[in-house]
């Protein structure tokens, strides 16, 4: 099985299953935000202007828009999936929205900062560069960027990585195709802050927190677009 082709069915299976299975239940089934993540949402909002422009990159139905909007900041939303979106929609009328995934995302400079929040997990390590350049790209030198990645444990991802061998799938280590809706990606910290690094992000700030479940966990990283951070191109947010 070709990985390229296997990626983008995970991808299309995904966007699927939010469309139609979780939208119209996500508001009631997602876990409440955790302590942490609200600290650095509101860290982030700190760092921004008033009336600064905040990128939520895979925003789902909006979970962060009341945290920017009463910090007198101003939300834009992007996600891949339509039923998400609409959910966010309702919630937040006033609120710009735009559909895309985190790989093809082009919505052109001007942001003050960024947040890619509980999403990266389907991202796969070959994607982190770009869509972190992709992100990087968007917001000014000096902006701030939020950015969580989620964990599990070593030993239950190593059976995910066994069982998905013998099945034939073209997995590398780190993914478990038996999570979210059929893949999910874990990588090593390190690799994460090499990435971070290689885009540009620099004074980074972490911190740990638990999942609702004991099967994972988040790491959180705040950080500043510095100078080596890509060339950004367009003047702004698409209408």
């Amino acid at each position: 099985m070709n990985r390229n082709d296997w990626l983008a069915a995970r991808r299309r299976a995904a966007e699927a299953a939010f469309d139609t299975r979780y939208a119209p239940t996500y508001d009631e089934d997602d876990p409440p935000t955790s302590e942490t993540h609200r600290r650095f949402v509101n860290l982030l909002l700190d760092r921004c202007p008033a009336d600064g422009l905040v990128l939520d990159a895979a925003c789902g139905t909006g979970k962060y828009f009341g945290l920017v909007l009463d910090a007198c900041r101003r939300p834009f939303g992007v996600d891949q999936s339509a039923g998400m979106l609409a959910r966010a929609a309702a919630k937040f009328p006033d609120v710009p929205l735009h559909k895309s995934a985190l790989q093809d995302l082009d919505v052109g400079a001007g942001f003050d900062a960024a947040m890619c929040v509980d999403a990266m997990e389907n991202v796969p390590p070959e994607d982190w560069p770009l869509v972190l350049e992709r992100v990087v790209r968007a917001v000014g030198r000096g902006g701030g960027l939020y950015v969580t990645v989620e964990c599990t444990d070593p030993q239950r991802l190593a059976a995910a990585y066994t069982e998905a061998g013998e099945q034939g799938l073209p997995v590398v280590v780190g993914e478990d195709a038996r999570r979210g809706g059929g893949y999910h990606h874990y990588p090593a910290l390190d690799r994460v802050r090499g990435w971070l690094r290689d885009a540009g992000v620099t004074d980074v700030l972490e911190a740990h927190s638990l999942g609702d479940h004991p099967s994972y966990s988040y790491h959180h990283f705040l950080g500043v677009v510095g100078p080596r951070a890509g060339a950004r191109s367009g003047t702004g947010p698409p209408g």
